[in-house]
């Protein structure tokens, strides 16, 4: 069995070595020819934890490639994001080096620290282990996206002076705000993908609202939600809000407010009773939310049925 050897990829000088370039222009950040790259290596089965950023747009990829505990998904994909501290794992098949071609950005946190980019870079969630499908883009989203890459390589190759951060950094904030429009265009348009998600998220709620459980775990939160899916909370609503317009949490709301309705219009239940067996602590909270969902009180809405 082939040996698969970890390294420890602190810095995007230690990046050059391990792919065996010449040493980058900036410390902190660099833009790679990806057709260059010859991994240094004594095995074909590679893994490490780097600490930077990386996004990569690469064509004719062979190598199998892992994120986390999965395989990531290159079929039909082009663009895979990378965030510090994740791990990184690929099999080198010998000779797909003279078909591959592309780029690899890599930005060290500490190029964008005490900028707004170091803060709003979390909230792009395709830079996490959860989504596991490279970034299809169509040719005209491809020339887009190398252009700006173009753009920061053109500034990348220029002198160094108090300008140069805050244009590559301009440049990157437009890439990642077009990699998040075309990773929701991807998600709408796989209709089949998304319409299994919503039926295994109805599935998942009302099975735990059918668990008799419920009196003593409350209402379930939207990290135990996004376990079951095999998702992150962030994405999970993120991808919820481009299908359905509502997060996790409002979906979970949502399935409160129906099995709520239920119990008012078909048993004798106190309102205190139902409150607590949907789980929730004070019959005050389950009333304000039914309030703001309905427009109508748990009582007012038990009377319209009687």
């Amino acid at each position: 069995m082939e040996r698969k050897i970890t390294h420890d990829i602190r810095s995007v000088n230690d990046f050059h070595k391990a792919a065996g370039l010449e040493a980058p222009h900036h410390p902190l950040v660099s833009l790679v020819d990806y057709s260059k790259v010859q991994y240094q290596t004594t095995t074909n089965k590679v893994c490490w934890v780097q600490n930077f950023y990386s996004i990569g747009l690469k064509r004719n990829l062979e190598e199998k490639f892992g994120y986390g505990q999965q395989e990531y998904d290159f079929d039909q994909g082009l663009m895979s994001f990378i965030a510090p501290s994740q791990v990184v794992s690929f099999e080198v098949i010998e000779g797909a080096e003279q078909h591959k071609s592309g780029w690899i950005l890599c930005i060290h946190p500490d190029f964008i620290w005490n900028t707004p980019l170091a803060k709003n870079i979390k909230r792009y969630d395709f830079f996490g282990y959860a989504i596991n499908e490279a970034l299809f883009l169509s040719k005209r989203e491809e020339d887009l996206i190398i252009n700006i890459m173009q753009n920061i390589e053109q500034e990348y190759n220029s002198s160094i002076d108090t300008f140069t951060q805050n244009i590559i950094i301009a440049q990157l904030e437009v890439l990642l705000n077009y990699s998040e429009r075309f990773y929701q265009r991807q998600f709408i348009t796989r209709n089949k993908n998304s319409q299994q998600i919503l039926i295994k998220l109805d599935e998942v709620l009302s099975a735990y609202f059918n668990n008799e459980s419920l009196l003593e775990s409350g209402l379930p939160s939207v990290k135990f939600i996004a376990a079951q899916l095999n998702s992150s909370p962030n994405y999970l609503s993120s991808l919820l809000k481009t299908l359905t317009g509502q997060n996790t949490r409002q979906h979970i709301q949502n399935k409160v407010i129906e099995r709520a309705k239920e119990k008012l219009s078909t048993t004798d239940d106190t309102i205190s009773e139902i409150a607590y067996e949907l789980g929730f602590k004070h019959s005050q909270s389950f009333s304000k939310l039914f309030m703001s969902k309905t427009k109508q009180s748990p009582s007012e809405f038990r009377a319209s049925f009687n």
